[in-house]
């Protein structure tokens, strides 16, 4: 019995330690459409948006990124750009405490006033509408999305436009710029896979079952005196 303690004991210790790493969950995401495609890793962790508890703020991104409209074939993904809490527009209530913007830049739909909008927030449940103006909802990203560097002074901003019809997939967006102007900007026809489990999560649960059912398969000792 004391064995069994100390062994539970040590499995426990020891997913307690993975659990530790998983609060960093990571996302696997693979998205292509519309001459533009990548795969990112997206890391984020307990903190959420002032506004939204739902909605994760995003630490970390890795990956490759591609877009043959302007001649770009798998460039390192680099860091996130900073949130920078910019005001929205008066009359958007719904826009995240983490609503950012990044320009201005010419070469822009008329109605983004010349900015490229983001808010570096992860949904594991599906996005709501976050603007006044645009209330469809859905997907693993909002309307805004992530924004990330791939040298050279350009910059990604990848988004969901969100779900258009009953059980449909998401639809996503891309733009790329750089300080000054707008590169290519692809409005929708993005599709994007659903991201993956977490690594550190998967294993954690994995070494709990395995430990448990390890334990479960012991053969009950014998009485020395039976």
């Amino acid at each position: 019995m004391k064995k069994t303690l100390l062994a539970m004991s040590a499995l426990a210790g020891m997913v307690g330690a993975l659990a530790g790493q998983a609060q960093a969950t990571t996302a696997d995401i693979h998205f292509s459409g519309g001459g533009v495609s990548g795969a990112l890793v997206l890391t984020y962790g307990t903190a959420t948006d002032g506004k939204y508890s739902n909605a994760f703020e995003v630490t970390n991104i890795s990956g490759t990124f591609s877009d043959s409209n302007i001649g770009i074939a798998d460039a390192s993904v680099g860091s996130l750009v900073a949130i920078n809490h910019a005001a929205p527009e008066s009359t958007n209530l719904l826009a995240p405490d983490d609503f950012s913007k990044f320009g201005p830049l010419t070469g822009l739909p008329v109605n983004s006033n010349g900015f490229i909008t983001y808010d570096n927030l992860f949904w594991p449940g599906g996005s709501p509408g976050t603007a006044t103006d645009f209330d469809v909802g859905g997907g693993f990203l909002d309307i805004y999305g992530v924004m990330f560097n791939i040298g050279g002074g350009k910059v990604v901003d990848f988004w969901a436009n969100g779900v258009f019809a009953p059980g449909a997939p998401a639809d996503y967006g891309v733009a790329v710029g750089n300080s000054d102007k707008a590169l290519d900007y692809v409005s929708g026809g993005v599709s994007a896979s659903a991201p993956e489990p977490s690594t550190w999560a998967m294993m954690a649960l994995g070494f709990l079952g395995l430990g448990l059912a390890g334990i479960r398969a012991r053969p009950k000792a014998v009485s020395a005196t039976a």
